[in-house]
């Protein structure tokens, strides 16, 4: 079963600052029918003004997941962790028995990026953050694991969540076909460009639910790059 989330139906929130899509619901008046996938609860496509960010927030028992789309973000937690995470990269955080984080956006330029949320697998544990690069060339064509909570997945930053994240660039008029394989729920948004998974078409700012599909293909309508999440 697919589920077009086109960017109409998402809950959208604007602070000035702030410009949020919400590809989930995230309160009782938003839109019931985006609900969650398995242990994905969470995906947000910010936008947020150069000088600007969240100020210092808790959270505990969640795994985020934070891919920069657009400009670089700074984060700092009472962990003591400092970094910077630039487009095309990624940053995870579990939040474990709780952790204060602030996100900034000190560039010139307006921050984008998809903040994805997920359940993890066991309540507790120490709070953890990290940041890698993941140059786009590394994933032409193909998709690769940006994080995951499968310790086989060497090369992705480790989330505490039976999920996994994958990216891909794809040129026009190439496909791939990603079998789900124990996942039975997936979510695939564009962060550029425009695709077709399963035959519907998905543009940046879209995006699509699959449940017991069994397998993706994923085709480019136009030289595209997008994420893809797949969970129990």
């Amino acid at each position: 079963m697919l589920q077009l989330r086109s960017q109409e139906t998402l809950d959208r929130g604007d602070y000035g600052w702030l410009k949020a899509r919400h590809h989930f619901v995230v309160s009782a008046k938003g839109n019931l029918a985006n609900g969650p996938l398995g242990a994905l609860v969470v995906w947000n496509d910010d936008e947020i003004a150069p000088g600007t960010g969240f100020g210092h927030h808790t959270h505990t028992d969640m795994e985020i997941v934070t891919y920069v789309r657009q400009g670089v973000v700074t984060h700092e937690d009472s962990a003591g962790n400092v970094g910077r995470t630039v487009a095309g990269d990624v940053q995870v955080m579990s939040a474990g028995r709780g952790i204060s984080h602030a996100e900034h956006n000190y560039g010139e330029d307006p921050l984008k990026l998809f903040q994805i949320w997920l359940l993890p697998s066991r309540r507790g544990g120490a709070p953890r953050w990290d940041s890698r690069r993941f140059p786009k060339a590394d994933r032409a064509g193909r998709l690769i694991a940006l994080a995951s909570g499968n310790p086989k997945d060497t090369e992705a930053l480790q989330i505490r969540a039976d999920a996994q994240v994958m990216g891909a660039t794809l040129l026009a008029g190439t496909s791939i076909t990603h079998a789900l394989d124990r996942f039975r729920h997936a979510y695939v948004a564009p962060a550029r460009g425009v695709i077709l998974v399963n035959g519907q078409r998905i543009a940046a700012g879209d995006g699509i639910a699959a449940t017991d599909e069994g397998a993706l293909i994923i085709t480019a309508e136009e030289d595209a790059e997008f994420l893809l999440v797949g969970t129990a």
